[in-house]
């Protein structure tokens, strides 16, 4: 891998990774080859009265365009309901700019598959769109794919978001999953489901490799709207989230390997985008690190964190590069954010950011915190080093950046320059941090030094 070349801080100083490691993981990106022969999907007995199920016409037209070698699934106008759709090989879903997919609260559309919910492998309700162990797959068209969770569907599942005090919810069934991981319970044996109250995300391609999501609209997913997992060679070009459910997060790249994500524009309950590795005993008996992986050109317009890497990083994150967004919002948190603690103790390294303006940010700017949630109660080790940023404007701040390593695991090699944090309400904070170096950085128009 790319990430091999930068084993510590010494490398950056001989290497620009930008100028190396950044052109080498772009250009290994390319959009999956899709034969252009097409199958409209109201041929198959798909309605576009939003009320007619539209599952087993979807079912059929993915069949054929499968057996007929690929193509493109056409969705050209008006509203289709529709319960889990599954995309095969060589199949692009074409949702055009007049049509929506309106996916059914039903959960009965949705059957059983190996999932993963927080970080944890599962067997539980499909996601809407999903595909296992395929390549070549797309969802592009212009169109909006609409998840109609609220405050009366997917989302009282989570406990919150509409939910009444003697409404059932996931806390039990969360909790029975976590123990099961940590006890290393087959997964096939971890069955969940009816009763259970686990959302869905809503788009999970599973071990797959060429996924295109393009020039598309989410709205209204139950849980996290992209979430590709254990993939390689992913792009999520021009996509358009607006969603403010619990765990409302945009675009999850988890143990996943080359993505892009360009162009894109988010407005979630969650964060913008989290990388993720897996959870605790689940993420390293995987041991399957997301890597490679590039963020630009993106607006953050709501959110926890802009650019997030965590919490569920056991498996390990490295060589992320996001550069050229725009984040503004008071309830925005976080512009880079790390979460990780004793009970992750995964590492996180060769993170660079450059040329990212923040109009508003609620907390710190940057964030490493190693005491979120459970912190220091854990015996891993949480790792994170060599994070450069360069060029960051911030127009207003609680604080610069707040750096909170452990005394036996400090945070290292933080490199800011040319950046400007003004608006600060706050000094920044660096506890147990080492080669934290500052050059060309002010705050509230004042320079700065280490």
């Amino acid at each position: 891998m790319a990430g091999a070349a930068f084993a510590g801080s010494r490398a950056w100083a001989a290497e620009d990774p930008w100028t190396t490691v950044y052109p080498q993981i772009l250009k290994r990106i390319q959009p999956p080859k899709i034969a252009s022969r097409e199958f409209e999907i109201t041929r198959f007995g798909a309605k576009s009265d939003g009320k007619t199920d539209c599952t087993e016409a979807f079912r059929k037209a993915i069949d054929e365009a499968s057996r007929a070698g690929g193509g493109r699934v056409m969705v050209r106008e008006g509203a289709f309901l529709t319960g889990a759709i599954h995309l095969k090989s060589n199949v692009n879903l074409v949702v055009q700019k007049n049509a929506t997919l309106k996916f059914s609260p039903d959960p009965k559309l949705y059957p059983i598959v190996l999932t993963r919910f927080e970080g944890l492998e599962l067997m539980n309700y499909s996601p809407f769109i999903y595909a296992l162990d395929q390549q070549n797959i797309a969802i592009t068209g212009g169109g909006t794919l609409d998840g109609q969770a609220s405050g009366e569907h997917w989302w009282p599942w989570a406990g919150k978001r509409g939910a009444k005090p003697d409404d059932p919810n996931q806390r039990k069934a969360r909790a029975a999953l976590m123990e099961m991981a940590e006890k290393g319970v087959p997964v096939e044996q971890r069955k969940f489901g009816e009763g259970s109250w686990l959302r869905p995300m809503f788009i999970q391609p599973y071990r797959c490799t060429n996924v295109l999501m393009e020039d598309i609209m989410i709205t209204n997913s139950p849980m996290y709207e992209m979430h590709p997992v254990l993939c390689r060679n992913v792009i999520a070009r021009n996509v358009k989230v607006s969603s403010h459910g619990p765990n409302n997060d945009g675009c999850d790249p988890e143990s996943s390997v080359d993505v892009l994500i360009d162009g894109c524009t988010f407005d979630t309950g969650d964060d913008c985008i989290a990388i993720k590795s897996g959870r605790n005993a689940d993420g390293r008996r995987l041991h399957a690190p997301s890597e490679n992986l590039i963020v630009q050109n993106c607006v953050m317009k709501d959110g926890h964190g802009g650019v997030t890497m965590g919490s569920e990083c056991s498996g390990g994150i490295r060589n992320v590069f996001a550069q050229d967004c725009q984040m503004d919002s008071p309830n925005l948190n976080v512009a880079l954010r790390f979460k990780n603690n004793a009970i992750r103790g995964g590492v996180i390294e060769h993170i660079y950011m450059r040329n990212v303006k923040a109009g508003q940010v609620a907390h710190a700017a940057i964030d490493v915190d190693f005491y979120y949630e459970e912190g220091e109660k854990g015996p891993f080790t949480p790792v994170v080093r060599d994070v450069e940023v360069l060029n960051l404007e911030v127009k207003k701040c609680e604080m610069p950046w707040s750096l909170r390593g452990f005394k036996n695991a400090p945070v290292r090699d933080i490199r800011l320059k040319g950046c400007t944090f003004s608006g600060a309400a706050k000094p920044p904070v660096a506890e147990n941090v080492e080669g934290l170096k500052l050059d060309h950085v002010t705050v509230n128009g004042r320079p700065v030094t280490a």
